[in-house]
């Protein structure tokens, strides 16, 4: 088979979510509502987080992009799978796997971005905050939701064109719901050893380094909030931290044991468990975590419910 017909633009095929298990339509049915609870949830944040005045601050900007890219980032899987499933198919094209993949990677990158700006954002509030409004002024919270979304496209762009080029052999079938990069990688009949080592490179560079500048962040805000005397203001710096940390934990906890450790450790089925905890259930949990947590959104949901 020559190199021309191994990387022509085929079908794939995805073996969907634990193919094989009992009980598929449960798990398919559940994250139907998963998806429209998560949708439906960060576009009220968003929404919430527009029309309110009170809420037009740095924090509540960068969270407004948090929500936007789990949008996103579970609107790149997800409708895909639930299509192929109820349509009884399990095909995608080969120009849509590099769609998923790109978007995948980019969305990714971004959220870890934006999850370590956010950080350096309770960092100033708590540490320095007689000059928050001057340090995070909106010209800031503009570049640094820039920062996060280009960053995160052009490593995808590099990543995306570098593993979609390698010539593919056999069945062309993906043991996973989406076109996960390492998943469609085991398709490859080339020695991709370099780029797993690239892949690992960009894991440190997107994963370990900004969850390193998130531990400082909260080790230097936890020795401030130490030295508050006053149970109230410990208590508030916390709440305001709290909710950021769970996302952190949801989100970094289950990506960096996919992209941090070695792919023999883990089977495709606990990859793939992974990769619904970070795509599609911490893109739901983040909209309740930031809601049900927080004081001003709640009064603001409380408000936009009233004038209705």
């Amino acid at each position: 088979m020559s190199k021309e017909n191994e990387t022509s633009m085929m079908d794939f095929t995805l073996l969907g979510l634990f193919s094989g298990i009992r009980n598929i339509d449960f798990i398919i049915c559940t994250i139907l509502i998963v998806y429209i609870v998560a949708i439906t949830g960060n576009t009220i944040l968003v929404l919430l987080l527009t029309l309110d005045p009170q809420l037009h601050t740095p924090m509540y900007f960068l969270l407004s992009q948090l929500s936007l890219m789990d949008n996103s980032l579970i609107t790149t899987t997800v409708p895909k799978m639930l299509t192929n499933f109820f349509s009884g198919t399990t095909t995608i094209s080969y120009i849509g796997c590099a769609v998923q993949v790109y978007f995948y990677i980019s969305l990714i990158g971004s959220e870890c971005i934006l999850l370590t700006l956010m950080a350096y954002d309770r960092y100033v509030a708590i540490c320095n905050p007689l000059r928050y409004m001057i340090i995070m002024n909106s010209r800031v919270c503009l570049q640094m939701a820039i920062v996060s979304w280009v960053g995160g496209a052009i490593n995808s762009l590099v990543q995306t064109s570098y593993c979609m080029h390698f010539p593919l052999c056999g069945p062309r079938e993906i043991h996973h719901f989406f076109c996960e990069v390492q998943a469609v990688l085991k398709l490859s009949c080339e020695d991709t050893s370099v780029y797993e080592k690239v892949v690992s490179v960009m894991g440190i560079v997107f994963l370990l380094i900004p969850f390193g500048l998130i531990i400082t962040s909260y080790t230097l805000i936890f020795l401030s909030v130490h030295h508050i005397h006053s149970p109230k203001g410990r208590n508030k710096a916390f709440a305001t931290c709290s909710s950021h940390l769970m996302v952190v934990v949801f989100y970094f906890g289950p990506t960096m044991v996919t992209y941090m450790t070695p792919s023999a450790l883990h089977s495709s089925e606990q990859d793939q468990g992974l990769s619904v905890f970070y795509t599609i259930l911490t893109p739901m949990l983040n909209p309740l975590i930031y809601s049900l947590r927080n004081k001003d959104v709640k009064e603001a949901l409380i408000k936009i419910i009233y004038k209705a």
